[in-house]
């Protein structure tokens, strides 16, 4: 088993308030959840209009799938024209990393 971990440093250049931001990012989150089926939250910038930091996370049976769906997590965030990334973090880990085996 390997765990995906990801991270999507967002601008929001459009945005003019933090409510016109959380709309921007609940689309997003949303979308991610129902599109790749992962564990998704805003992670930091909550209190800035124009910054976000999305977290992204999957469980899968291989590294090279789990590193699959985060480049395809990343792709699906940057055709949203909303949104500008302005960097991105990958990581994978096998379950055996974790539990000490």
């Amino acid at each position: 088993m390997f765990i995906g971990v990801g991270r999507l440093e967002l601008r929001i250049p459009a945005s003019a308030s933090l409510k016109a931001k959380r709309q921007v990012v609940k689309g997003i989150t949303g979308g991610l959840r129902v599109k790749f089926n992962v564990a998704v939250a805003e992670v930091d910038h909550q209190e800035l209009w124009q910054r976000a930091s999305i977290g992204v996370t999957c469980i899968s049976e291989s590294g090279f799938h789990a590193q699959k769906m985060l480049r395809e997590v990343e792709r699906f965030v940057e055709r949203d024209a909303r949104v500008e990334i302005l960097g991105t973090t990958v990581d994978v880990h096998a379950w055996s990393d974790f539990d000490g085996d």
